[in-house]
């Protein structure tokens, strides 16, 4: 039997049990019951549009997201449109950045270390929840994974010329995808630091560094004048700080038992930095602008990764001295015990419920309610994704609010006609769909736009269909006829109209 270890490890790569654990991971469950919520819906539809109307639209609005936008564009031209084509980039990026947890864990404190973090890595709930989900996130944690791998190997020595570009063109490739993903670079500064690196690696590291800085500036300047549509993120509050508090808590532990040492390359001293660096750099952007959302640094979960990987070699090392043919189990073990723990959440993460809404979910009753002459409005108007993303359930309804569509106008959305207009063309239908929010996550009404069309429903129009399912709303109005009386929050109201 140790013969056979043996000449596994010789011949199979340390990293490609975890490779592969977090691509069946990520397989597991993948089209969610062919569910897609609000922010997939945008990957989907953009995706769909020519490259020049891609252009176009980042011009407007978006163009943070600019380059994943047209890497899935080319993904869903090759393969068509899918959930499968929306998430395995997804998948993919994540066992890849499994893959360097190993590597980097093993490089600087031992097999255990890596093949545990690795492990560890694709279990974590952030990853399980990202690795399915059609946005960039998870590709910057594999570019994070890739740019650390490559900055171990130069720290270590093993760096040439085409490690630094490698470095700084990945670092550019992340920031392209999410330029906040540039916190990685002081994360490493402190990796320099804290290593006492050489004057040439300090050298090299820098020419990588501001490369990379200076091909994203561009974009970071441009996205600024763009910035209102990150406006609806709440301010910090304290409550916020518990998440990254327990974790930098937990990573501190894994640190402490890798024994780290100033002066040298050390897993702590590169897990440590990445794990808490981008989660502070953003809490202090945060106190300036509201940006504090996890997936932002979904990037340092690989640093907590690498620190569990010390916590279980740690371990491994504590019960080889009591019971060496023990202590070879332990991993396994534990990981096998954290999946039966995990699995209900697991469960959780790959069903529709585990997103605020589902796009797709109402098409069905759309379908099913509409009649031929029948006019369809959104509130708000950004519930016009369901009809983008499945065209087809909307054949033969009029988008009476619609002055031009996203695709001419280069937005998500599209732009509506004046609240005048919406009222006029309301008041002149029989039947309207109104595709909203389930009650239950609707947010009141905010812009003139959606007032006049809720005023106009309440006023003239009764309900006689409703459907609510996953997030999403459908309810079916008929003009109600002059003098008609209609039931309404539990009293009743007459609709003879009063006035144009």
């Amino acid at each position: 039997m140790t013969c056979r270890i043996v000449v596994l490890r010789r011949f199979l790569p340390s990293w490609l049990i975890p490779l592969l654990s977090t691509l069946a991971f990520g397989l597991w469950g993948l089209s969610r019951e062919r569910s897609v919520w609000r922010d997939e819906a945008a990957t989907w539809q953009v995706a769909g549009r020519p490259v020049a109307d891609i252009w176009h639209m980042l011009g407007q609005i978006d163009a943070v997201h600019g380059l994943y936008y047209l890497l899935m564009h080319e993904l869903f031209e090759l393969f068509g449109p899918s959930t499968t084509t929306l998430r395995l980039p997804s998948v993919l990026a994540m066992a890849v950045a499994a893959a360097c947890v190993t590597a980097i864990g093993r490089r600087l404190a031992g097999v255990w270390a890596g093949q545990g973090g690795g492990l560890a890595f694709g279990l974590l709930p952030a990853a399980q929840f990202y690795l399915q989900e059609g946005r960039p996130y998870a590709l910057i944690a594999a570019g994070a994974g890739v740019s650390t791998l490559l900055l171990v190997a130069a720290l270590q020595g093993r760096g040439r010329v085409a490690h630094w570009a490698g470095y700084g063109g990945v670092v550019l490739v992340c920031a392209l995808l999410n330029w906040l993903s540039l916190l990685i670079l002081p994360a490493h500064l402190a990796t320099m630091i804290w290593t006492k690196a050489e004057r040439g690696a300090w050298t090299r590291w820098a020419a990588a560094a501001v490369t990379a800085v200076a091909g994203a500036l561009p974009l970071i300047l441009f996205s600024r004048s763009q910035s209102g549509q990150v406006s609806w993120i709440p301010p910090l509050t304290w409550h916020m700080m518990i998440g990254p508090a327990v974790l930098m808590a937990i990573g501190t532990l894994g640190a402490v038992l890798d024994r780290p040492r100033a002066g040298r390359l050390s897993l702590a001293a590169v897990a440590l930095p990445l794990l808490a660096v981008p989660q502070i750099g953003l809490i202090g952007v945060s106190l300036i602008r509201p940006l504090f959302l996890d997936r932002y640094v979904l990037f340092s979960m690989v640093g907590l990764a690498l620190l569990m990987g010390a916590v279980l070699s740690a371990a491994v090392r504590s019960i080889r001295l009591r019971c060496p043919k023990t202590s070879r189990w332990l991993v396994p073990l534990a990981l096998a015990t954290v999946v039966v723990a995990l699995l209900p959440q697991s469960l959780a993460k790959r069903s529709p419920a585990s997103r605020v809404d589902d796009v797709l979910a109402v098409s069905a009753d759309v379908r099913r309610l509409k009649k031929t002459g029948d006019a369809v409005v959104f509130v708000p108007a950004d519930r016009r994704d369901t009809a983008l993303v499945s065209p087809d359930a909307f054949v033969g309804l009029r988008d009476i609010a619609l002055a031009e569509s996203p695709r001419a106008s280069g937005t998500l959305k599209g732009q509506e006609t004046s609240p005048d207009r919406i009222r006029s063309s309301m008041l002149a239908q029989h039947r309207i769909l109104l595709v909203t929010d389930e009650s239950t996550v609707a947010r009141p009404v905010s812009t003139e736009r959606d007032e006049a069309k809720t005023a106009v429903l309440k006023r003239y129009f009764t309900v006689v269909a409703d459907q609510q399912v996953r997030g999403r709303r459908v309810l079916v109005y008929e003009r109600a006829a002059p003098g008609r009386r209609t039931r309404r929050g539990g009293g009743w109201a007459s609709t003879t109209p009063t006035g144009p």
